[in-house]
């Protein structure tokens, strides 16, 4: 036997435990803003659909990306950030759900359908699964996650694939962009969910100053705070942080930021003994 077919029989026996840790339970993937091509965005959904092949239940968010960008810069909008969050007035609102509700999250069923996944489209204004209140403008802060529809369609063996907007509290037709990696740290929680993972572009990765080669492995809760003070993690990561600081701290097992430009990255953090990320954990 060559060495090729020993380091192929390897991979998959390494994979066995984890198939067996994770079989059942669910993780929420955030695959947020991330600019993803064709060739990337059909790996992650590759490795979505093995995931479900192997017995684990996804839900994966996405929220504001290069496509609703260059739909409101066609527009004469240009988008604003405070504190991570996208700033959205009433105009950029309509563009914005049409875009992500639509074509955004429609192309993305479809890859996972093209695989082989039973997927299924929503947004947060379907069967009340997320609430929110004004914050500034069409900006919305989430409130309320009823995981019902959720649980509803994993239990039928379906991939939810979940746009981050929101219904208005008051019961009104306003409708509010939410942020994603909120959305999916409280979905996580909702779903009681076993792992919570940030796809993150590769600039974006927590580094060691001492070895800025590679990733941080694994940071506790307690350290993100400094970690946050200290500039370790940039502003533009401090949400993601502490969005997953709050899902652990809220029962999900762990949470880890991912670098979302790797193929493949999800199965060989999740299936694979060495993992590409950072974990966040008790």
């Amino acid at each position: 036997m060559s060495n090729t077919h020993l380091d192929r029989a390897k991979i998959l026996t390494e994979a066995l435990p984890y198939i067996q840790r994770y079989n059942g339970k669910i993780v929420v993937v955030n695959c947020g803003g991330v600019a993803m091509d064709a060739e990337l965005r059909d790996a992650v959904a590759t490795d979505i659909t093995m995931l479900r092949l192997v017995g684990i239940k996804v839900v994966l968010v996405h929220g504001i990306g290069p496509e609703v960008k260059q739909a409101l810069a066609q527009s004469g909008r240009e988008l604003v950030q405070k504190e991570g969050v996208y700033q959205i007035g009433p105009e950029a609102m309509e563009i914005l759900q049409e875009v992500l509700c639509g074509k955004v999250n429609k192309s993305l069923v479809a890859t996972l359908n093209k695989l082989g996944s039973k997927s299924i489209g929503l947004c947060g204004i379907d069967g009340g699964l997320m609430t929110a209140r004004a914050a500034e403008g069409c900006t919305g802060e989430l409130v309320r996650v009823d995981s019902t529809i959720l649980e509803t369609f994993l239990a039928q063996d379906y991939t939810p694939v979940v746009a981050a907007v929101a219904q208005g509290a008051d019961g009104g037709e306003t409708v509010y962009s939410v942020s994603a990696n909120l959305t999916a740290a409280r979905l996580a929680v909702a779903l009681k969910a076993e792992k919570l993972i940030h796809l993150v572009e590769s600039t974006k990765l927590l580094r060691d100053p001492a070895a800025p080669e590679a990733p941080i492995p694994e940071l506790g809760l307690s350290q993100v705070p400094a970690m946050i003070r200290s500039g370790v993690i940039p502003p533009e990561m401090a949400l993601k942080a502490n969005c997953s600081v709050e899902a652990v701290r809220s029962g999900v097992r762990s949470a880890t930021l991912l670098d979302g430009s790797v193929p493949h990255a999800i199965l060989l953090e999740l299936l694979s003994d060495e993992g590409i990320g950072t974990m966040l954990t008790h």
